[in-house]
């Protein structure tokens, strides 16, 4: 069953401590029914989609809009540092980046082209045969998100979808994809850093465990 995120409570009525309490319960409880809905078995194919970048020196490139610009950053931050740190500090990191950091890049094709096309014009003549992208949407139909993934699909790379609400086009789009079952933004949102947590920590022990770092 899908979680609409809901409030049947007035918003007003949040005076009442036991009110709160109920509304922040139901909040981790939804929360928790998310995330015991994620696969296990998605979660391990987009991890080791990623292990097999890193052993063929491949470019990982991930993207978002807005909250979900927030966790692309954060996790391209974790794949860069926290899957070497602190166990064996080496030379050999990810190559990985966010389409959604450099702001005057961003506007200056937002401003010269459309703002539909801002990541896909970041990966021409970039994006190549083995390379990930990973396009992370709680709708699932941002369309510069969209159209990234289908101009990397063209390439030959292998793209990977973190979405909500049914999925949306990227579902569809992305080669491997994981929909949360929640139509709530913010949960969607939760869940999508959870999963990029558990990723990057599970990368880290298999790297150091088999010693490439």
């Amino acid at each position: 069953m899908l979680d609409t995120g809901l409030i049947e409570s007035d918003i007003k009525e949040f005076s009442s401590p036991d009110k709160l309490k109920r509304f922040i319960g139901d909040y981790i409880s939804n929360l928790k029914l998310a995330v015991d809905g994620v696969p296990l078995e998605k979660i391990e194919k987009i991890a080791d989609i990623l292990f097999e970048a890193y052993k063929s020196n491949k470019h990982v490139y991930v993207m978002g809009n807005g909250g979900s610009a927030a966790t692309a950053a954060h996790m391209v931050c974790d794949l860069a540092k926290g899957t070497i740190w602190p166990v064996a500090p080496s030379e050999k990191r990810f190559r990985v980046l966010c389409l959604a950091d450099n702001i005057p890049l961003m506007t200056a094709w937002t401003n010269d082209v459309e703002y539909a096309h801002v990541f896909r014009e970041q990966l021409l003549d970039v994006v190549g045969d083995g390379d990930v992208v990973i396009g992370v949407s709680a709708s699932g139909n941002s369309t510069n998100v969209i159209n990234a993934v289908e101009y990397a699909n063209s390439c030959g790379a292998i793209t990977v979808g973190f979405t909500g609400m049914g999925g949306g086009k990227l579902k569809g789009a992305a080669r491997e994809c994981i929909v949360v079952n929640s139509n709530n933004m913010e949960r969607v949102e939760d869940v999508h850093h959870i999963l990029a947590h558990i990723i990057k920590t599970y990368l880290n022990i298999k790297l150091n465990v088999i010693g490439l770092v």
